[in-house]
């Protein structure tokens, strides 16, 4: 039984329970290779959380987003359509041109796209966090942050295990199956597999299933040849499977519109589809699920899917020469893609829908020189080169009457056509009122498909060396140089559901209006060279403890976004030419995005105590970041991109632990983040919002907070086993994780805000001594707390109907799993 808190982050330990200090109890210590070196988490000079294969286990960890739990000042959030994945308030959004401002490695291998976020866990020996800007050490695009994931190898010893969870209440199924075996005295390999299903939690009101259903598998062969005394060879190929049926999604707030249109006026989104009805011109005759206006865990959808594979293959060559220099070379290819269907307006009535397919190809190779531990300068440099090319694509269809009809009704009111005429009493064919009333047949089964591809060389040289001026005393100076090259290409246009591109006319000026898109093609070219510098001064004031202080700048290249619907100019969309009046709109739409600058000032402090029974460890940090990069839903169906010019955000990160007894051992984390937009005029404006930027069409967001920030959060753990005979011993672990409110929508809009709550996960079992089979019950969210982990407007409720409505992602409730582990012994 493996429950005490011995590989995971830690957590605070209150300074009044630190009075004695004799303590026979010691803590295992946690190695980790946040700096390319084999060190103890307490000698690193970092932010760095740290979390074990076996603890990701027994907590019921199976993929990213389980692990923001355990890790303060982490967020990691999955919508209908992308990833996101936020260090200390600072993310990337949602936008498929992007990659990730918290860099994700596997085994030395860039994951920085965020649908890779969404593969589940598997055999991992370890995961390090570090928080703030990593650009030297971690490579490409650590602004934020990076995640280090370390997959288990074989180790020369025959090892084996089985694992089988059972949740009855959502149906989850979870089978991880392991074997490692040394063939031969130099050659050893290690096999692992997992399989899940989850049959989800949220009630579909409109076809009677429940998601968001999950089927996943995950398979990797991982080996390891001693090739000479001097050189190994470690092998890595993995493929993987995650597949998805709804999501966790559901409409929570629906304001009565505020049109002067009477069909629309003083009605909710739900009562428009509702009870619509005007002879010859609407007839909605939706599902009456559309009236689930609120949350309740149910949901009003006509279909979500998400079909992902990935594949992987790894080849790290590590040689020692005789002077005890390491040089490394790691090779990676790695691919991915997937094609997803987006029931995007959140209710039954068929309003609209996208579909979306993405195919990712990335070749990297990195080779690293390191040198010996323990001289008087010891370095490590190296050269690191990636080719990735994107396709992204997605197609907005319209082929239901609903929307058709409803357009066709606002534009008869609109053009006068109803007068003082109540509508319920007009005639059965009013269209043909002056030819008032068929905007709506303009866009009838039409499809608006967009391409964007990119293509992107990076070429990367750095350096850092630690200069050891006492025993003491050690000044580390690092920096890496990047010349990166990118190019995009984005096509969006209107046509038929066969895929035959429409003429331009009215088609053109009504899609502008209700769904804000126009057609364009645009292509562009960028590079650039960053240098991204770093200075650390690290002093050990006694043997079992250090403090350190950073400062270091970090950058992430531009590039060009992937989701927005219309031009940068701001021109007149085509105008019809059979149109008597001009029926023209302006969209003003993004495309090219620069560089973002992160620069960081950190402090912290490492400390053993109680004669290493205890743990104390704190970070003060302050970063600047100018041109944040920001992708904001644009309350439709895009997504704008845009640089704010400045943000700040400063905070203070406390964790520790304790191993009180052999048997007993608690810890936890606390953290307190401020974040502020100090200069960020060109923000997207919220459903009913004026605008109140200087350009007459965005909004300020200077002086706002961000997306995910909460003033405070943390966690508090314990653990506790035991022997109860010989050969038995029981465990008990109890984890408690906080958070004051914070916002989840990108807009910041105040109606959507999450109040702070806390969550209790826990754990009891049974087992052998000698760790061969354990039976245990695992609790998540006991507390069954309602967290909303993202916000958005409904898209089309405030261009098409008028009224204010929000859409949330939601965090599953209570569940209570059965787990069997079985390990050869």
């Amino acid at each position: 039984m493996r429950f005490p808190v011995k590989t995971v982050p830690a957590g605070m330990v209150l300074g009044a329970v630190l009075i004695n200090s004799a303590y026979a109890a010691k803590l295992e210590e946690v190695v980790v290779t946040a700096q390319m070196r084999e060190q103890s988490l307490q000698d690193v000079p970092v932010s760095v959380s740290a979390i074990g294969g076996e603890k990701m286990m027994e907590a019921g960890i199976n993929r990213m987003e389980d692990l923001q739990a355990y890790v303060p000042n982490l967020t990691v959030t999955e919508s209908g359509i992308s990833t996101d994945i936020y260090i200390r308030g600072i993310g990337t959004g949602m936008n498929q041109g992007f990659e990730q401002s918290v860099g994700m490695y596997v085994d030395g291998i860039y994951y920085g796209r965020a649908q890779l976020a969404r593969a589940p866990f598997l055999d991992l020996a370890r995961v390090e966090v570090l928080r703030g800007p990593q650009n030297i050490l971690q490579g490409k695009n650590s602004i934020a942050g990076a995640i280090n994931i370390i997959t288990a190898s074989p180790d020369g010893e025959v090892d084996g295990m089985a694992s089988f969870l059972y949740e009855p209440e959502m149906d989850e199924k979870v089978l991880d199956l392991m074997y490692s075996t040394p063939l031969t005295d130099t050659f050893g390999i290690r096999v692992a597999a997992r399989l899940r299903e989850y049959g989800g939690f949220m009630e579909n009101l409109f076809d009677g299933s429940t998601g968001p259903a999950y089927d996943q598998g995950t398979f990797r062969v991982k080996t390891y040849w001693d090739a000479t005394d001097q050189t190994s060879i470690t092998t890595k190929l993995e493929l993987g499977s995650f597949d998805s049926v709804g999501r966790q999604a559901e409409i929570f707030n629906d304001q009565p519109s505020t049109s002067a249109n009477p069909v629309l006026a003083g009605r909710t989104q739900a009562e428009i589809l509702d009870r619509s009805y005007i002879p010859g011109i609407l007839d909605l005759d939706v599902h009456d699920s559309v009236r689930n206006n609120y949350q309740d865990f149910k949901t009003s959808s006509n279909g979500n899917s998400s079909e992902n594979d990935t594949r992987n293959i790894t080849i790290n060559v590590t040689h020692n020469n005789e002077d005890g220099h390491t040089f490394t070379s790691i090779t990676g290819l790695m691919a991915y893609e997937y094609n997803d269907l987006c029931d995007c307006d959140s209710t039954s009535a068929e309003l609209f829908k996208f579909l979306m397919h993405e195919d990712y190809k990335q070749f990297s190779q990195e080779f690293r020189w390191l040198s010996p531990s323990g001289e008087r300068v010891e370095f490590i440099g190296g050269l690191y080169f990636q080719y990735n090319d994107l396709l992204f694509e997605d197609k907005l269809v319209q082929d239901s009457n609903q929307v058709v009809d409803l357009i066709n009704a606002a534009d008869l009111y609109e053009g006068g056509g109803w007068g003082d005429i109540d509508p319920l009493t007009l005639a059965l064919d009013p269209r043909e009122l002056a030819g008032i009333g068929d905007a709506g047949n303009a866009i009838s089964d039409i499809a608006g498909p967009r391409k964007f591809t990119s293509e992107t060389k990076i070429a990367s040289a750095f350096l850092q060396s630690t200069i050891n001026i006492q025993d003491a005393l050690r000044l580390t100076l690092g920096g890496r140089l990047t010349y990166e090259e990118k190019t995009g290409d984005r096509h969006l246009t209107i046509t038929d559901l066969d895929g035959n591109e429409l003429p331009i006319g009215e088609v053109d000026t009504v899609a502008a209006i209700v769904f804000a898109m126009e057609r364009h093609h645009l292509k562009g070219e960028r590079s650039e060279t960053q240098f991204a510098p770093l200075i650390n001064l690290q002093w050990d004031f006694s043997p079992e403890g250090m403090m350190y202080a950073t400062a270091s700048q970090g950058y992430k290249a531009g590039g060009y976004d992937a989701r927005s619907n219309a031009t940068p100019d701001l021109e007149l969309t085509p105008r019809n030419p059979n149109a008597v009046v001009a029926n023209q709109t302006v969209l003003a739409g993004t495309f090219e995005y620069g560089e973002e600058k992160a620069t960081s000032y950190e402090l912290g402090i490492k400390t053993g105590l109680l004669d290493g029974a205890a743990e104390l460890n704190m970070a003060v940090f302050y970063t600047i970041y100018n041109d944040l990069q920001i992708s904001l839903f644009d309350g439709t169906i895009g997504f704008q991109v845009g640089n704010a010019k400045e943000a700040i955000n400063q905070g203070i990160e406390i964790d520790g632990r304790w191993q009180i007894t052999d048997y007993f051992s608690i810890g936890g984390a606390l953290a307190l983040l401020d974040f502020e937009f100090t200069d960020f005029t060109n923000g997207q404006c919220r459903q009913d919002q004026v605008p109140d930027a200087p350009n007459g069409r965005d909004c300020d967001y200077t002086g706002l907070s961000n997306q995910y920030v909460s003033d405070w959060s943390g966690t508090i753990m314990s653990g506790f086993v035991a022997p109860i005979s010989d050969t038995l011993a029981i465990g008990l672990a109890l984890d408690f994780v906080f958070t004051d409110s914070y916002n989840p929508s990108s807009n910041l809009d105040p109606r959507v805000e999450q109040d702070g709550f806390m969550k209790v996960n826990g754990k009891a079992g049974i087992g052998a001594i000698d760790h061969s089979w354990e039976l245990s019950l695992v609790g998540k969210n006991l507390t069954d707390e309602v967290v909303m982990v993202y916000a958005a407007d409904t898209p089309l409720a405030k261009t098409l109907f008028g009224t204010t409505s929000h859409t949330g992602f939601y965090e599953p409730p209570r569940s209570v799993a059965l787990q069997f582990v079985y390990r050869l012994q």
